[in-house]
């Protein structure tokens, strides 16, 4: 059988992280893992990258991995026996920490999970086509994940969403460790706006509070922004996200009750000094 394919052969030192995809179509992804900064961390050796046929482990001349359900029904279910052949093979030669598969049934991946999976050494992604995997395929995989309440036509593209957004989190995959508890999610909020030059654009300024230089006042604003985008656009994530008293002012300045900050768990606003 033919092994996956690995693009850091010519590396010297182990990556980071590697992920082993599992797909019908390894093409598809062959591209994505080699150009921008996935491409570059795997050209330093920090991410590797396996793309693995599942028709290499049909066991049959015409590489057919599907057949019909029993019962009947539409479509055409992907094979258990094939899986267990490419997931020996692979664990034969490198055991993955993780073996998830991309099913719409799976929890819904998150930031708090990216995180979580981003100390892992080695992740196996396994992509469905057709109606999917035989049921029985679940007792070989260590969880289930879904990008949503939606469904596609295969597992490529969720694979492809997760590789981006844990390989990212990996040391020295993006140069500025600072960005990565600035992003959106990451401090429980939405991320603020941003601005670059023309200072002025079409009637549109730069806030001023950008361009005086006081780097308290920069810090709140952005914090301020943050917390009203999140209001306004997610405000479910304001139930899990960990606020200090002058987020808590800041929200009732933009309409929230005092009830439903008790709601969220947020904490008093600070109290007003009064003048003597």
């Amino acid at each position: 059988m033919r092994r996956a394919t690995s693009f850091t052969e010519n590396v010297p030192t182990p990556a980071r992280l590697t992920f082993s995809v599992l797909t019908l179509f390894p093409e598809l992804l062959r591209p994505f893992t080699q150009e921008a900064l996935l491409g570059k961390a795997r050209a330093k050796g920090l991410l590797d990258f396996r793309l693995t046929d599942l028709r290499d482990y049909a066991g049959n001349k015409h590489h057919k991995v599907d057949d019909p359900p029993y019962g009947g029904g539409a479509g055409m279910v992907i094979r258990v026996d094939v899986v267990e052949r490419a997931l020996a093979d692979l664990r034969a030669v490198d055991p993955p920490d993780e073996v998830i598969l991309l099913s719409p049934a799976g929890p819904r991946f998150d930031q708090h999970m990216a995180e979580e999976l981003a100390g892992k050494r080695h992740i196996a992604l396994l992509c469905g086509r057709y109606e999917g995997f035989d049921a029985r395929t679940e007792s070989l995989i260590t969880r289930e994940l879904s990008l949503g309440d939606f469904v596609m036509m295969g597992g490529e593209a969720a694979a492809a969403c997760i590789m981006e957004a844990v390989g990212r989190l990996v040391p020295g995959v993006i140069g500025d460790e600072e960005s990565h508890r600035q992003d959106s999610f990451s401090s429980g909020l939405l991320d603020y706006p941003e601005y670059t030059r023309p200072a002025e654009w079409q009637g549109q300024a730069v806030p001023e509070v950008l361009l005086g230089g006081n780097h308290a006042a920069t810090e709140r604003w952005r914090r301020d922004q943050a917390l009203g985008r999140t209001l306004t656009r997610r405000p479910d994530l304001l139930a899990q996200a960990t606020l200090t008293p002058h987020d808590s002012a800041a929200l009732l300045a933009l309409g929230v009750s005092e009830a439903q900050l008790r709601d969220w768990g947020a904490p008093a606003p600070p109290k007003v000094k009064r003048k003597r």
